[in-house]
Parts: C-alpha cells; structure tokens; sequence
C-alpha cells in the first residue's frame, strides 16, 4: 500500500484504508455526497464521494476498512482524495498495524520509567495519589498507556500521551536541579498528571475524536476534577497542597488565548508550562520534519501553522526516517 504521507497531488491511488468517519452532505445545488476522512498509521486525508449511487461505490461504514481508487489533489492547502471505487474489505485482507498511528518507543519500558518518577516523591500525600492513578486504577493505567496526547497537534498517536507525560517529566525534573526554588514533588505530580484529563476528553484509537466530556469540559477541567476527588479520598490530604496541584493542572497551558482559565501563579506551575510547550512544539517540527522526510536538509519546508513559521531543516534526514 502507499501510505498516506507519500501521497502527492495529481497522482491516482488503490488500496486498502480505514474509514475514521463518514457523513453525508448537500451541495449548494442541491446533490447528495459523502465526506470520509480515511486514515493510516502515517496520517488521514478528507475524502468526498461525489457520486454516492455509482455502482462502484459499495456500501461501507466509518470504521470498516475500505479498498478504495480516488484521485489526490488540494483543496485549500490540504491533500484531498476523491473516491472513484469504494469496496469494504475483507478479514485477512489487512493488517490492523498498518492503520493505528503508534509511539516508536516501547510503551511498557516508558511505563516504568514513568513509576520510576513517582517512587522520587516523597510527599506521603502526593505519592498516595499518585499510586491511586497509576498503581491502584488498572482501567486508567490501560487508557494511559495506550491514549494519544491530542487529536492532531502533536503526539497524535497510540501512546502519544505515556511518552509526552514521560518527557515534560523529564524536562521538570530536569530544572528541579538547578533551580531550588522548584518544589520537586508538587512540580514531578503536577508533570505526571498535567494531562490526566485526556483519558476522558478523548476517545480511544480509531476515533481519537473528542468525547462529550472532552467538549464540554475539555482536558484541563477534567484534570482538576480528577485530583479533587482522588485527594478526597485521601485521609487527611492538605487542603493547600491540592490547592497549589490543581493551579499547577488548570495554568498548564500558561495563557488564557490557549485553553487555561488561569496563568501560572507558582513556580511550579511556570515551570510545568514551559516543559509542556517545550516538548509540544518540538514533537510538532519532528512530525514536520518526518512527513517532509523524502526533500533534502536545508530545504524549506513551508509554513507550519501550529508553529506560526516557515520552517527549514537542519542535520542529517536519515536521522528522521
């Protein structure tokens, strides 16, 4: 198969994608067509079936794995594909590991690095409820491990949110040892929990679509909900300490234009937001880089809207492939 990051405008494409979701729409003059968003383990594309009655259109739904023929061509800056032929496929016709967008890293080893973080707290009350997370609820640990960080921005991927926990913890502790004016505990709680919230807002892979609660709520209330009743449940847990945990979850984002109903009042909660947008963005330009893989180092590449830049790539490519 030809994986959706190797496509290219004017070319025709065949083979087997799964459908991520389908609906139906009316154009301004009146005719019935679909939009499908197909998807792989390298990226999706928007879709339209202009002629949903056409016998080599076969009836499918969102999540059936479809053989499809569409021509590629962009639409508003994007890639776009417009189906030709659409035919569910069969079990035993694809393997399910070519769809699901995955973490390079191995998610048991980054789990347990992750524990190892927790066992450096030694606030009783902070490592409780660490442990309550991420010992005790075996149904959070299995939508942890395998949940993604966001639904397109940066790590977008099965195990996209274990691995930007495990490194915005890094980064934290990381500066716990060269500004002491960092609380290490609250700072190393808040980093492991910062983005709790996404094992609610988001659904799970295939969809990786925002939930009801993700909508409503987003993330960061979520988070703050998490804690408060995961403290209660811890006897005697300082009114103060979860307090300074929740600011820390709810200024995350560190301005208002970005998602956080507060800014980072604490040390801790600076501290936190610089490491969250540091390894945000970073991941952002490494998947630039890594959909642009196939043009030569010290090229333009174009402009990254999330990054508000134009952007060039330096070093050696066959480090990104």
């Amino acid at each position: 198969m030809l994986y959706i990051q190797e496509w290219r405008e004017g070319i025709r494409v065949a083979g087997i994608y799964l459908c991520k979701s389908k609906n139906s729409a009316v154009t301004k003059n009146g005719k019935a067509y679909e939009n499908v968003t197909l998807m792989d383990r390298t990226g999706t594309v928007d879709g339209k079936i202009w002629d949903p009655d056409d016998a080599g259109i076969d009836d499918f739904e969102a999540l059936d794995y479809v053989d499809i023929v569409g021509d590629i061509s962009r639409f508003n800056g994007a890639l776009q594909i417009s189906l030709k032929r659409v035919r569910k496929a069969g079990d035993g016709e694809f393997d399910p590991a070519d769809y699901l967008p995955t973490t390079e890293y191995d998610t048991e080893k980054m789990f347990r690095t992750l524990l190892d973080f927790i066992d450096k707290v030694n606030n009783p009350y902070l490592s409780a409820l660490l442990k309550k997370f991420f010992v005790e609820d075996e149904a959070l640990v299995r939508k942890f491990k395998t949940a993604s960080a966001a639904k397109t921005l940066h790590h977008a991927f099965v195990g996209g949110l274990l691995q930007h926990t495990l490194y915005v913890t890094n980064f934290c502790f990381f500066m716990t040892k060269y500004y002491p004016v960092l609380n290490r505990d609250l700072l190393l709680t808040a980093a492991i929990c910062h983005d709790i919230g996404k094992t609610t807002e988001l659904s799970q892979f295939p969809q990786n679509d925002y939930t009801d609660d993700g909508q409503l709520l987003g993330h960061i209330m979520i988070g703050a909900e998490m804690i408060h009743d995961a403290a209660s449940q811890i006897e005697g847990f300082p009114p103060e300490l979860e307090t300074d945990l929740k600011h820390c979850i709810l200024a995350h984002h560190g301005e208002f234009e970005y998602g956080s109903p507060k800014k980072p009042a604490l040390a801790e909660a600076l501290a936190l937001n610089l490491a969250d947008n540091a390894d945000a963005r970073l991941e952002m330009i490494t998947e630039f880089f890594k959909a642009n893989a196939q043009k030569p180092a010290g090229e333009w590449l174009g402009f990254h809207r999330a990054l508000d830049s134009n952007v060039r790539r330096t070093g050696n490519i066959d480090d990104l492939k």
